[in-house]
């Protein structure tokens, strides 16, 4: 029987990506805010079901409301990278992702007693300094890719695109990428948004319709991937904590568990990712 891994992993944006985007009126806060009821509430079906999660975490929700990052990080799940602020790398200057690489893992350090080994983007677009940023402050593994749905893969830096141009493709680094899809994230699919630049994103789809989704993708895996797979769902507390909601994410649960799902933490995950390829370079 193959060994199929699943991690459940939080982006726990709180009030930062509300403000990134400019939207800091009271009922925009509020929707932010939301997640503090909702963390307890998490962290305890976490536990009934026995799984560490990864929690990707700005160091603006360190350190605005510590409150509500303690309970995941005293039980044991994963407190990773998610930049200070919520904005796109891509929108800084080199320096500037730097100085929120550093001050976000000074956040990470002064609540968990470590810095992160993972790191994900916030809106998952990396900028042309991303990677060598993140293997200069000992960033073990990304999550912001979508090179693949099921397997890990070394992260490239020094892609050429340019338009009337064939694709030149950079060379392999020793960040590990664990890729994620926007197929996989509850954002899309449920958080109603109305835009500062006018645009609106629907969202409130039905939870079931959006479960079987996420179900099938995990059975789609064992069918295509026998022997081994990881597949990473992405959930933010301010969203999935809707009561129709956290039925659906343990229903989930309940599910790929029925379908002989392991859940891991993203690190532990990528830790016997890369013990199984050691293994087989050593059989070689």
């Amino acid at each position: 029987m193959g060994r199929h891994i699943v991690c459940l992993t939080f982006d726990h944006d709180h009030l930062s990506g509300f403000i990134a985007r400019g939207m800091t009126t009271p009922t925009a806060i509020s929707r932010g805010e939301y997640d503090i009821v909702v963390i307890p509430r998490l962290v305890a079906l976490l536990k009934k079901y026995d799984i560490k999660a990864t929690f990707f975490t700005p160091g603006h929700t360190i350190e605005s409301t510590p409150q509500a990052v303690t309970p995941y990080v005293e039980a044991g799940h994963e407190l990773a990278h998610h930049g200070w602020t919520h904005r796109l790398p891509v929108t800084l200057s080199k320096d500037e992702e730097e100085e929120e690489l550093v001050r976000g893992n000074n956040a990470i350090k002064r609540i968990s007693g470590q810095t992160a080994r993972g790191y994900r983007s916030p809106a998952w677009d990396l900028s042309p300094h991303s990677i060598e940023l993140l293997l200069k402050h000992r960033i073990q593994y990304d999550s912001s890719l979508m090179g693949h749905d099921y397997d890990c893969y070394y992260a490239r830096q020094g892609d050429i695109a340019e338009l009337k141009k064939p694709f030149i493709r950079g060379r392999e680094t020793r960040l590990l990428e664990m890729p994620i899809s926007w197929s996989l994230d509850d954002y899309p699919h449920f958080e109603y948004m109305r835009n500062p630049n006018g645009s609106i994103q629907a969202g409130l789809m039905n939870a079931n319709n959006v479960l079987e989704n996420f179900v099938d993708d995990f059975t789609y895996m064992t069918q295509v991937c026998p022997d081994f797979g990881i597949l990473t769902y992405t959930f933010h507390p301010h969203v999935i904590g809707r009561g129709h909601r956290m039925m659906m994410l343990e229903k989930l649960i309940k599910a790929v568990a029925a379908g002989g799902a392991v859940f891991m933490s993203m690190e532990e995950a990528m830790k016997e990712w890369l013990g199984r390829k050691a293994a087989s370079k050593a059989a070689e």
